[in-house]
This record gives C-alpha cells, structure tokens and sequence, in this order.
C-alpha cells in the first residue's frame, strides 16, 4: 500500500453517529462555560468588578480633571455595568480554553499533518488577540481621549457615562482583537489555495484602501483611532504574505510535500 493510500485511509473508521456530534458538540460547550465561570470567579476574587472597571478607566481618568469621576445615569447601572465587564473579562481570561475545546471538537476529523499546525495556529490566534486588546488599553484610548479632550471647551465639564464608555471600549476591543487576526486569515487562505502569495502581493493596494475604509466604520470618528487600527492591519497583512509560504510549506500532507520536492 503507498503512502497516499495510507494517509486517504487514515480516517476510515473514525465516523460516528450524528447523535454523538451532539453530544460531543453539548460537552465541548459545556466546558467553555465552565471555564469562563472559573474565570469570572476567579477575576471576582481579585481584582474584583470595581478593580475591573477602575482598570479599564485609567486612559480616560488620566485626561479628567482629578476631582471628576465617570458618572452613572441609570439606576441599575452600578450593578450591570462591572457585571458585564466581569463577563468579558472571563470571556478574554479563558479564550485559550475555549478555542482548545473548539480545536478538540474538530480534531478527530483532522489529518495528523493538520492537527500539527492547528494547535499552533489556535496559540498564535489568542496571542494576536492578547496583543490587540492590549494595544487597545495601553496606547490607543489614551492617544483617542487626549485628542477628544482637547476639543473640550474651558466652560464645559465633560464627565462620560460609564455605560457609554464601557461599550465603546469593548466594542474597540472586539474590532481591534479581530483586526489582529489578519495574519490568521492570510495564511489559511494561501493554505487552502484560495489565493496565491503574488495575488496577495497584487492586492496589497485594494487591501490598505479597505483597511482604511474599516478602521473608519469600527473606530470612533478621529484620525488618531482610525491610524491606529488601519496602520497595524496593513503591518499584519504583510507579516501574512511573509508567512504564508513557510506556513504552507510545513502544513502540506506528506505525499504532497514528496511531489513537490520532485517537481522542484
């Protein structure tokens, strides 16, 4: 029997039942709800929900005068507010967990050549989004509200609502979490042979012009956040390009890789 033959055969007998997807499919999602309840408890013993929202309120607290705090309108908003960033705080807490049960979930219908770049692939995923949102905290919102305060007239005493501040940073978050994934998308395109290195290369203009007109839809309306967005997901874009031949190389099946090394 030929190695391709072996590997085409490598999943024979793996099938099971449509009811067993389901219950496997119930007990992977059962275990991302356990890990992010652990995560949430665990961020609700330190540093707790105001520990939370005092963090995610440093960028903005540092351009407000130091006796003005973020003000709460609605009356159940003290209590839903740090909930809800107790959630996604568990949520970005146990992602690794989360996307390792959507990785096992789907492993057992991999090739072993491809459950050697997915794991990978999953790691390096959470790493980008880590970074993003991170980026995001340390840089972004402190260059965004310095540039918002400045229009701020003398007579006018900006005190923000924290529900307003708390869902534009998160949604800041996602956009920026999701825009860092670029290299992700890139590489698994030129895997799949959606497209080609020198297609990518051939796109490299339409893809800034698109990063741009993203950045414009997802951001707030200022140039600092919108360069902020656009600007690293033209940098992610050619990091893909630069990775995606080595990523293809080392994720192609055996016999794939044999008759490539004899066509070169």
């Amino acid at each position: 029997m030929s190695d391709k033959q072996e590997q085409a055969d490598e999943l024979a007998g793996s099938e099971q039942p449509f009811v067993q997807h389901l219950m496997e499919l119930r007990d992977r999602l059962l275990y991302c709800v356990y890990g992010i309840a652990a995560a949430m408890a665990l961020l609700a013993l330190w540093p707790g929900p105001s520990g939370l929202i005092d963090l995610i309120a440093v960028p903005i607290r540092a351009h407000m005068p130091p006796d003005v705090k973020l003000i709460a309108v609605g009356v159940f908003t003290p209590f839903f507010i740090p909930l809800k960033v107790l959630m996604m705080a568990g949520l970005l807490l146990a992602l690794p967990w989360v996307l390792y049960q959507i990785w096992a979930f789907i492993a057992p219908g991999l090739y072993s050549h491809e459950k050697k770049f997915a794991l990978p692939l999953i790691i390096f995923g959470s790493l980008l989004a880590y970074v993003g949102i991170a980026f995001v905290q340390l840089f972004v919102l402190d260059k965004m509200f310095g540039f918002i305060q400045g229009f701020t007239p003398e007579s006018v005493n900006a005190t923000p609502d924290i529900a307003s501040y708390v869902e534009s940073i998160l949604s800041l978050y996602l956009a920026f979490g999701l825009a860092f994934q670029v290299p992700i998308v890139v590489m698994l395109l030129v895997r799949f042979e959606l497209v080609t290195v020198d297609q990518l290369k051939a796109y490299r203009g339409y893809f800034v012009v698109g990063a741009f007109v993203v950045a414009a839809i997802l951001t707030p309306p200022d140039v600092i956040s919108q360069l902020a967005l656009a600007v690293p997901m033209c940098l992610l874009y050619e990091i893909g390009i630069l990775g995606s031949r080595w990523f293809s190389r080392i994720s192609r099946a055996p016999d794939s890789e044999s008759e490539q090394t004899k066509a070169d």
